[in-house]
């Protein structure tokens, strides 16, 4: 256990380091045609943006959704998609999986010296993909100022953690669904309605859900605590299904709870690998 201890710390800078020598890769790759890399950033700001338009037409046409006005509503959205694009950034790569498995290239990742997690996660980073988290960052700014919250010391810093740890949160869900395609290896799609389901899932408030889903994202698979719990403590309402008081600061607590039973699985399907055989 000792000899364990030390080297995961070693093993977890390793991995750090060729992620980042990877995603540099591909960064400065990318950045060779800025204009390009500009328009489609500019792109998926205004793709991504057509969920808020969806829910601006709603509030035009009533004065709220499930008890939330818009500026609370905007909140949840913020909250999400603010998280979900940072994992998506960091991991948006674990969805191709299946096709290196089918193809037989992932093999070419398991004689190079750098963990196999770090090079699947930053093959072809694309930074693009920050323009999701940029659009959602800018509605949470608006919201943070439309609605009305009692601010303290502890609500500020809520904030912040709230994001990393919802990033954590869906990361986690990334590496799973990419550990799943060893098993399935045509299952994107699987991975994707638990990640982008997820993100959409969270951006109307849990009054307008069925209560039996709503416990199923709180207790089975937590995405609850991405948004709806902390924004819950954020505007003083009550926690979904009468969580206990505090609820909102357990999030770092979930989220090491999805990214440890993410990182078993992930290894139990690395070392269920085959290869295509051929």
């Amino acid at each position: 256990m000792a000899e364990v201890a030390v080297r995961w710390p070693s093993r977890a800078a390793e991995g750090v380091r060729a992620y980042r020598l990877i995603a540099g890769m591909w960064i400065r790759s990318t950045m060779t045609y800025r204009a390009s890399f500009a328009l489609t950033v500019c792109g998926n700001l205004v793709l991504t943006g057509l969920d808020f338009v969806a829910i601006l037409l709603m509030f035009s046409q009533v004065d709220a959704l499930g008890g939330w006005t818009l500026p609370e509503v905007a909140l949840l959205y913020g909250l999400s998609v603010t998280a979900f694009g940072i994992a998506h950034l960091a991991f948006g790569s674990m969805a191709s999986l299946g096709g290196r498995v089918r193809d037989g290239s992932f093999d070419t990742l398991l004689v190079r010296p750098a963990p196999v997690l770090a090079q699947v996660a930053a093959d072809r980073f694309a930074l693009r993909r920050l323009g999701r988290a940029v659009q959602g960052a800018g509605v949470l700014g608006w919201a943070l100022v439309a609605v009305d919250v009692d601010w303290t010391v502890a609500k500020v810093l809520l904030l912040p953690v709230t994001l990393l740890c919802g990033a954590v949160i869906f990361g986690s869900l990334f590496v799973a669904g990419g550990a799943f395609q060893f098993l399935a290896q045509d299952a994107a799609e699987v991975q994707n309605a638990f990640t982008y389901g997820g993100t959409t899932l969270l951006q109307y408030p849990p009054s307008v859900f069925g209560r039996d889903l709503v416990r199923g994202v709180t207790f089975v698979l937590p995405l609850a605590f991405v948004n709806w719990v902390p924004a819950a403590h954020l505007l003083g309402r009550p926690y979904p299904l009468g969580l206990p008081d505090g609820a909102a600061f357990a999030t770092p607590l979930v989220a090491l709870v999805c990214a440890v039973p993410a990182g078993a699985v992930w290894r139990a399907g690395l070392r269920s690998y085959r290869s295509t055989g051929s």
